[in-house]
């Protein structure tokens, strides 16, 4: 790709590196920015600096956060004795979306991958850990992804917890709404078939 300037070429090098953006969309982005007016494109420099620079990470569950602890963990409207432990900040808020659960949650920063050099030791166990020893969990739920990496982390995850006194359970795995059965691999439909549920009218 021939650009007229270095210094688009260097924005869009740049903004190219973000995760889903090629060239043709980082040239697009780049144009439009040039097209705007000087606030917005420093609006958008200071937002994404402050970003890197002020952001904290929650003291106890390790989300994204504007102060040591974050809101979720400050709330008082949560229930305290329920924590679903996630590898990525991104599942917590996928999970927050859905407006379904009112727990607290614990984000591991990953999961055990052996090929990847990440080990137990490279994840936030031990602090859940420490927080289970409060004796104020009752419950976690392992919402984890359904891959082997995933699966190896959350069996370690209940080795570790099976002579604690807290109930550990996993997220429901099976078909998505909309889903058709010819589809589906045969490891969630089995899954499904293993984990069915009753069936009520009510």
């Amino acid at each position: 790709m021939n650009f007229p300037s270095k210094l688009i070429e260097d924005a869009v090098t740049e903004i190219s590196r973000l995760p889903g953006i090629g060239k043709k969309t980082a040239l697009r982005l780049a144009l439009h920015l040039l097209k705007q007016n000087g606030a917005v494109t420093e609006a958008l420099a200071l937002a994404l600096t402050r970003m890197r620079e002020e952001i904290n990470y929650c003291k106890t569950c390790h989300n994204i956060s504007d102060h040591e602890e974050c809101s979720i963990c400050q709330s008082h409207r949560r229930d305290r004795s329920l924590v679903c432990v996630v590898e990525d900040i991104r599942d917590v808020l996928a999970i927050e979306n859905t407006n379904q659960y009112q727990g607290l949650y614990h984000v591991l920063g990953g999961v055990i991958s052996p090929i990847q050099g990440i080990g137990p030791e490279e994840l936030k166990i031990e602090s859940l850990l420490s927080r289970i020893t409060e004796g104020e969990i009752r419950e976690v739920i392992l919402a984890l992804s359904a891959t082997m990496e995933g699966d190896t982390t959350s069996f370690y995850l209940s080795k570790r917890l099976k002579d604690s006194k807290v109930k550990v359970s996993t997220i429901a795995r099976g078909i998505p709404v909309g889903g058709e059965l010819e589809f589906t691999d045969e490891v969630t439909l089995g899954r499904s078939i293993l984990t069915r549920i009753n069936y009520s009218q009510d």
